[in-house]
């Protein structure tokens, strides 16, 4: 099954962009009368058959159509510090899409060593982690936001940061209720600094621990993904 992807699906005749043209007859070698699939990212799953099969503007037809294709009933958001090598935070983006995350939102913290993204190279590497993986629906990366105004404007089920410190021992797993939308804040290297902590509980965070290990950040954010879509089977 090939899973190419178009954000906006207004027609049964689509135009694969120009990258996804190469991909699909260049790099692939598919011809004019084969199977591919489309999504837009949202949810819709369409079987489509080759018209054109030229490599820099391939014309697709639909030819059979399904919506909500793995809509789960719960949503998790993670906000994470990014790591100062982008690569890890990249692995994260990429491993995160394919196990099954909703929304990203990349959060400046006191002890943050990176500052700036480039939101088209991160996207590009969830679009194909999406497609991969085979998924119908695109994570929404949101623009990098400041811990404070993060932490005092974000509304969900549940609201958990993840702390090292042996003062909180409760694990993620034991808190989180199954069916339940949530947020988990993931910090830097250096870790979220005491008033960091003491604002994200004072917002309705709760502490909890990822386990007795002390794990790097884009390692800690895949196991927050990882505990989440285990609980909920």
């Amino acid at each position: 099954m090939h899973l190419f992807y178009i954000p906006d699906i207004s027609s049964d005749m689509q135009l694969l962009p120009p990258e996804e043209s190469a991909h699909c007859i260049k790099v692939l070698r598919l011809k004019k009368g084969d199977t591919i699939y489309l999504t837009d990212g949202k949810g819709g799953l369409h079987k489509t058959s080759i018209i054109l099969d030229h490599p820099k503007k391939c014309v697709i037809k639909i030819i059979e159509s399904q919506q909500a294709v793995g809509k789960r009933d719960f949503n998790i958001h993670l906000a994470v510090a990014p790591t100062k090598n982008i690569n890890r935070f990249e692995w994260f983006l990429e491993k995160a899409t394919e196990m099954g995350i909703d929304e990203i939102t990349p959060i400046l913290c006191t002890h943050s060593e990176r500052k700036i993204l480039k939101p088209e190279r991160l996207n590009k590497v969830i679009t194909a982690a999406m497609k991969q993986s085979l998924k119908a629906y695109h994570p929404k990366l949101n623009d990098i936001t400041s811990f404070d105004k993060f932490v005092r404007m974000a509304e969900c089920d549940q609201k958990f940061i993840a702390y090292c410190s042996e003062s909180y021992k409760n694990q993620l797993k034991d808190k989180y209720t199954k069916g339940k939308n949530v947020i988990v804040l993931i910090g830097p290297e250096g870790d979220f600094s005491p008033v960091e902590v003491e604002t994200a509980n004072k917002n309705g965070y709760q502490p909890i621990s990822l386990g007795p290990s002390r794990l790097r950040t884009e390692t800690a954010a895949i196991v927050a993904c990882h505990t989440v879509n285990l609980v909920n089977g």
